[in-house]
């Protein structure tokens, strides 16, 4: 099974990932986490709550493909939810495609290409560890609700802010004013998705083939 080396670089806001994970031989160590060589700050971490030990880590994680998803399960059910939405910004650009054709980002005309089967995986992961509160499929309820409007969905979920009468989307570049910790961020705080360059990467998640169906949503046997 393939594994991650888990990226640390990131951009400003809602971010995109500037350089992805890489995937190790099988016997290497699943989640290496290199120095950044480029002169951008680290992106947060989350200081993990219970050990291990005292979760139940699922295994049997399905994937079209041969991803490894134990290491998001463990972030996720050890609070490090910082850690965990990052390693998801890079899942997606490698089952996108994104790396194999040059580029670090996921363009919006490539979300297609992810495969429903690791993007339901992810998705139960986010849900279970969340109770509920944070995943794609969270937003998505969120943003039809706001009429699909970018602006009035980012202020429900938490994604702006007022300085004061000045309304602004919150900085992820240098000290973080995200917040990963379900039980202070609000409903769909999380996973991030890049708003860089522009909407369209988001709206195009939010309309994935996966979500016209709830079969998605079924534990694997």
């Amino acid at each position: 099974m393939l594994k991650f080396r888990h990226s640390l670089i990131s951009v400003f806001l809602l971010l995109s990932s500037s350089q992805g994970f890489t995937l190790l031989p099988p016997a290497a160590s699943p989640l290496i986490l290199p120095k950044t060589l480029l002169n951008c700050a680290p992106p947060p971490t989350s200081a993990p709550s219970p050990t291990v030990s005292d979760v139940a880590i699922p295994t049997n994680l399905p994937s079209a493909k041969n991803m490894d998803y134990v290491p998001l399960a463990t972030m996720l059910a050890t609070g490090q939810l910082a850690e965990a939405d990052q390693f998801t910004r890079d899942a997606l650009i490698e089952l996108a495609g994104s790396r194999e054709a040059g580029r670090t980002f996921v363009y919006f005309t490539e979300v297609k290409n992810i495969p429903e089967t690791d993007l339901a995986t992810i998705e139960r992961l986010w849900l279970k560890f969340s109770g509920g509160k944070f995943g794609y499929s969270v937003q998505r309820k969120i943003w039809l609700r706001q009429k699909e409007d970018f602006e009035k969905f980012c202020r429900k979920i938490g994604w702006s802010t007022m300085d004061g009468e000045v309304e602004r989307k919150l900085k992820w570049f240098g000290a973080s004013e995200f917040i990963y910790d379900v039980g202070k961020a609000p409903e769909g705080h999380l996973p991030l998705t890049s708003a860089l360059r522009g909407t369209a990467l988001f709206k195009n998640l939010m309309t994935h083939p996966l979500w016209e169906g709830e079969d998605w949503r079924e534990e694997p046997e």
